[in-house]
């Protein structure tokens, strides 16, 4: 049999230039925390086999403007001095690459009717950190926004005032419950009644409006088994992303920001009975809510939870099966989808394929169900994040046939250490991604999607 030779413009001299200088460390650093998987996450502190010089973190992402309405022109650049203090103010200065994407990006939102072919192909290479549109991008991309801005007021108004009635019906608790169909109650019936103020006599209380009801339709009984999961999605939201201040700490915005992921977490398990919540989940939804918090335009970060929660609604819509434990199996399954990647991976690089799976026994379910499921957010810094979101969510086919070649790219990227390695070492290094160019890497996933392997 004769093994493929890696193409040669996987070590372009296009990779070899000087990469932007790090973040300080008290701005963001890579996620480490455990992730859902069942695998035990170790540390290390390997590199790639691409090691372009003193590759560090890209600057944190300037929060995105909100571009324009009927009556408003073209967003600018926004101004590093107005910053909210989580945000990085020495961004360095961007390249002439991303000036020119900027520019098309800022032309393309500035039309009546946004093109959403040309949008994609714009984003796919990455929105600028300082442009200050990725809010509205990605909203685009998802679906949230229509194409037409004359729609967009009227649309996000009908979503927002939706969003509320989710959280006033669903949030509400039992006794509040009880007492708003007292009051309903009392409206039909004398005043002699309106005076209790939603406090029901024993003989008025029904047996399933009782806490001690069992019954399947008793309010009570559904909170009970409800606050199990919104216990678990209190612990991990807790634990998402310790290391920025924006999620984590005693302050009050990160407090808010915590009850905001909470609140989109529980609606979202209520609206949907067939899943609910799994672990993972407030990792999904991490990147989205800070996108459309920090937006300058101040209407739009006021109702970052209830544009979050239909952008999530729509993200999860391509990867709900990879929750369902019932059909983990099945062809639209966590295992099916994982076995895509190992076919992927065997097609564009049979060698390390072989070395991985049968030499060495790396199970791909090891290191590519966190990979996967959780979109990459564990793998890699915040800020790499969302660049490999641009990438992701620009696929008019859905973001997965994008992510399988991404995660396939990150295996070529760093062969020469696998195929050098045992089942101890592989896994640890699969298990703990090192520190590479994202650049390439996406450079590396689109190749695969343009070159027949052959």
């Amino acid at each position: 049999m004769v093994k493929k030779r890696v193409p040669e413009w996987l070590n372009s001299s296009l990779w070899s230039s000087t990469p932007s200088p790090s973040l300080d460390d008290d701005r963001v650093q890579p996620y480490t925390s455990k992730p859902t998987a069942t695998t035990t996450i170790t540390s290390s502190s390997s590199t790639s086999d691409y090691e372009p010089p003193s590759m560090v973190d890209p600057p944190i992402p300037v929060p995105p403007p909100k571009p324009t309405r009927e009556d408003k022109p073209p967003p600018q650049p926004q101004s590093t001095d107005s910053l909210p203090d989580h945000e990085d103010k020495n961004n360095t200065t961007p390249s002439p690459e991303d000036i020119s994407r900027q520019a098309q990006l800022l032309v393309e939102l500035s039309r009546k009717t946004i093109n959403l072919r040309e949008l994609r192909r714009i984003a796919s290479q990455g929105i600028p950190d300082g442009a200050g549109i990725r809010s509205t991008v990605w909203k685009l991309l998802l679906g949230y926004l229509p194409p037409d801005r004359g729609l967009w007021s009227s649309e996000l108004a009908k979503k927002r005032s939706q969003y509320k009635h989710f959280k006033d019906e669903l949030l509400m608790n039992p006794s509040e419950i009880t007492r708003k169909m007292d009051n309903c109650t009392n409206c039909d019936t004398d005043e002699s009644k309106g005076q209790s103020k939603g406090l029901l006599s024993r003989s008025e209380i029904t047996h399933g409006e009782h806490p001690l009801s069992l019954g399947q339709s008793s309010v009570w009984n559904q909170f009970f088994q409800d606050t199990e999961i919104i216990e678990q999605i209190d612990r991990d939201v807790k634990r998402t992303h310790p290391d920025l201040h924006f999620f984590s700490g005693d302050s009050s915005d990160a407090k808010s920001n915590q009850d905001a992921l909470k609140n989109i977490l529980i609606v979202f398990a209520k609206l949907n009975p067939g899943i609910r919540y799994v672990q993972g989940m407030n990792e999904l939804l991490a990147p989205l809510f800070y996108v459309f918090k920090t937006d300058p335009n101040e209407e739009d970060a006021a109702s970052a939870e209830a544009d979050t929660f239909f952008c999530f609604v729509e993200l999860l819509s391509g990867f709900r099966d990879h929750f369902c434990q019932q059909l983990d199996n099945s062809v639209v399954g966590i295992r099916s989808t994982i076995t895509k990647l190992s076919q992927l991976l065997k097609e564009h690089d049979e060698e390390l394929w072989r070395h991985l799976e049968i030499t060495t026994k790396v199970n791909p379910q090891f290191y590519a169900f966190r990979w996967i499921t959780l979109l990459l957010t564990q793998e890699f810094n915040f800020a790499d994040s969302l660049h490999i979101w641009d990438t992701l969510l620009s696929d008019p086919e859905g973001p997965q046939e994008t992510l399988l070649r991404v995660c396939c790219a990150m295996l070529i990227l760093i062969r020469r250490r696998l195929l050098a390695g045992d089942f101890t070492s592989n896994l640890k290094l699969l298990q703990n991604y090192p520190p590479t160019n994202i650049r390439h890497l996406l450079y590396v996933a689109n190749k695969l999607r343009v070159q027949s392997p052959g």
